[in-house]
């Protein structure tokens, strides 16, 4: 009777210690804010991470509401509730700081996607270079003007590290069509947005009238805004240099009408890389990637054993040829 009993409870725990096993990852992602449709494809790529499709992975999505101490709230909100690793794209390049630290004081895996913190004591990042973003687009629309002319820069919003970096490569390539032959006449904040970059569009179109020659938007849905008031006081948007970056649908439509041009970052390669790396750093050893985004950008960025500091996500410049296949990925 006494063996029976020990055998029985031998089994209940090897049967506890399998169970244990078993239980899914839990990792908390903390969005910005999720009104944008490139944010939108971070979520839906998330979901669609096959160790999420598998059960090997649960998932806890937080929408920052565009303010980043609600993020760093969301963060302590994560902690106390036993998070195994959380992914961040943050929206302040400082402020979210925060979030590191504490997950570090909790030793749990922090890992930064899309956007860049000033700090290098996370886990790892998973990104795409945003000076390389910038330079980009302006170089687009600076070819197109022949390196001769006027533009206005719409910016990310301020303090973000899109608007610092991507502000640093669109200067990079003003920089090289020599002094004097690019003019700045107005460069300002429209918080990502299309409903805000349109009427600032509208103001700098009758302030500088017909003297405006190139639009470089930090991301496409301020292009589009752009488009709209252009569009919206009569004028022909061929006659412009427009660019942004992101490579949303509706951008990469108004590629295909020649309207603009867009500089896509891989959604789905950020938040594929980064849930991997997140199951790296909890499970250890034992984890190898599920992603297939590995295999799609081998030499460009290397798996490296989910192990190095800083992951670049490969841009692509959104093109005729291309636009179609981009546009049937979506579906």
């Amino acid at each position: 009777m006494k063996k029976l009993f020990l055998s029985t409870l031998a089994l209940a725990v090897a049967s506890g210690v399998a169970a244990q096993e078993q239980q899914p990852v839990k990792i908390s992602i903390l969005m910005y804010g999720m009104k944008a449709e490139f944010v939108q494809l971070m979520e839906k790529a998330a979901k669609e991470h096959p160790a999420v499709q598998q059960g090997l992975a649960k998932l806890t999505i937080y929408d920052g509401r565009y303010d980043p101490l609600v993020q760093n709230n969301q963060a302590e909100t994560a902690i106390q509730t036993k998070t195994d690793a959380i992914i961040i794209n943050p929206m302040d390049y400082e402020a979210n700081i925060d979030v590191v630290t504490m997950a570090n004081q909790a030793n749990i895996p922090v890992i930064v996607t899309n956007a860049r913190l000033n700090t290098d004591k996370m886990t790892s990042e998973v990104v795409s270079d945003d000076v390389e973003g910038g330079y980009l687009e302006a170089k687009a629309v600076l070819e197109k003007m022949g390196c001769k002319g006027n533009v206005v820069i719409i910016e990310g919003p301020k303090g973000g590290s899109g608007e610092i970096q991507r502000g640093q490569g669109n200067e990079k390539a003003i920089a090289e069509c020599g002094e004097g032959n690019i003019k700045i006449l107005e460069r300002k904040t429209a918080n990502w947005s299309r409903a805000e970059a349109m009427p600032l569009m509208e103001n700098w179109l009758q302030k500088h009238r017909g003297k405006i020659n190139g639009v470089i938007a930090q991301n496409d849905e301020m292009a589009l805004g752009a488009i709209e008031a252009i569009q919206g006081a009569g004028l022909d948007v061929k006659n412009f240099a427009i660019a942004g970056v992101d490579g949303v649908t509706d951008a990469i439509h108004a590629v295909k009408e020649q309207k603009m041009t867009s500089i896509l970052q891989d959604a789905r390669g950020q938040m594929h890389g980064s849930i991997d790396v997140a199951m790296k750093a909890v499970l250890g050893e034992k984890y190898t990637p599920m992603s297939d985004i590995w295999q799609q950008y081998k030499g460009q960025m290397d798996w490296q054993e989910g192990k190095a500091k800083r992951y670049d996500v490969p841009w692509t410049k959104v093109t005729l040829e291309n636009a179609d296949k981009l546009l049937d990925m979506r579906k």
